[in-house]
């Protein structure tokens, strides 16, 4: 981590973190500009440069943080005794609602870094490219899955609802106020109906 960047006052941390979340988050590596970045963030390009060195050293101390702060936030929100799906998937939830509120575009751009496919980049995160992951497949493997029906693929069902998290995500991130609490109750209620849906009766 950078400890000089962190002696920085945290609202200028933040505003930095959040320009540079947003940039790479909605254009991926490749395209994403610094030049925009600093535009986003209110700062000088040289200042950028002074505490991350380059666009890649940039990448590389967002996505280091990105993972601690959603790692720090899951592992607290989760209780160890849960084994419910639903409940630990509104756990989950509610654990990176947390994350938006300081950070709004923070899970696009972990998404957008598992979607990454150009090489400087890849290989600027490969050790913890999958720590995220695993954490999501570890919470959600706790579940009790004899409370499903007999005819309900868990692999497919938890497949689904990832499919509509990140739908969902996408559409309130593109409006203009965002606002991660109408996220999670929209999220919740999809959770709520399917639980109804899949659990035997």
């Amino acid at each position: 981590m950078n400890e000089k960047f962190f002696d920085l006052k945290k609202e200028k941390q933040d505003r930095m973190i959040n320009a540079a979340l947003k940039v790479f988050a909605v254009n991926g590596y490749k395209h994403a500009s610094t030049d925009d970045i600093v535009s986003e963030a209110g700062i000088s390009k040289g200042l950028l440069f002074h505490y991350f060195g380059s666009k890649l050293g940039l990448y590389t101390f967002l996505y280091d943080y990105s993972v601690r702060f959603m790692m720090l936030e899951l592992t607290t929100g989760v209780p160890a005794s849960a084994n419910d799906y639903y409940e630990i998937r509104k756990q989950m939830e509610a654990a990176k609602m947390q994350v938006l509120k300081n950070y709004p575009y923070m899970q696009r751009f972990l998404d957008s870094c598992a979607a990454e496919n150009i090489t400087e980049a890849l290989n600027a995160i490969k050790d913890q490219r999958d720590v995220i992951r695993d954490l999501y497949a570890e919470l959600k493997n706790r579940s009790d899955r004899s409370l499903f029906a007999d005819n309900v693929s868990f692999e497919k069902l938890d497949a689904m609802l990832d499919y509509t998290v990140s739908g969902l995500m996408e559409a309130h991130c593109g409006g203009t106020s965002f606002r991660p609490e109408s996220l999670y109750e929209e999220t919740v209620s999809y959770l709520d109906m399917m639980k109804q849906i899949t659990y035997k009766k």
